[in-house]
């Protein structure tokens, strides 16, 4: 069986610009879901100065203009977690999914396009978020949430 190739990388990101070009933005409310102690902290710090507040936990009531979803591979289903991200959603927002980079916890590309597929959203882009973690944009098709 023929493993898809994983998306094309951004070889060059570096914590700061990978949050700039994911799209973040100053005032954005972003909600986080998946944290633990492997997290890069790094990463939340530069995404939390960009916005200019603090990251949401996962008890957030509100609607968010992107998500942070930490998501391994023995996390369980991606498309279920998906659905639970697009349900929090302001109109035009955004999922960032950070996946592992390496053996431990890596998410196969082809689980990644089929889950947003399921959620009727499509991949942006993907960037180098941190030294251990891949992150994937992943947006609403331009006619809106299915």
């Amino acid at each position: 069986m023929n493993t898809p190739a994983p998306p094309p990388v951004d070889p060059g990101s570096t914590v700061t610009s990978a949050v700039e070009r994911l799209g973040f933005a100053p005032e954005q409310v972003v909600q986080e879901f998946g944290w633990d102690d492997d997290v890069d902290d790094p990463f939340r710090f530069a995404v939390e100065d960009v916005c200019g507040a603090e990251i949401e936990d996962d008890e957030y009531t509100g609607v968010a203009d992107a998500v942070l979803l930490w998501f391994r591979s023995e996390d369980g289903d991606l498309g279920d977690a998906l659905v639970d991200m697009v349900g929090v959603l302001d109109d035009g927002g955004f999922v960032v999914l950070l996946t592992p980079r390496g053996e431990d916890g890596e998410v196969d590309p082809s689980d990644i396009d089929e889950a947003a597929v399921v959620t009727g959203l499509h991949l942006a882009g993907t960037f180098n978020a941190a030294e251990g973690w891949r992150a994937h944009k992943l947006v609403a098709p331009r006619g809106g949430r299915r």
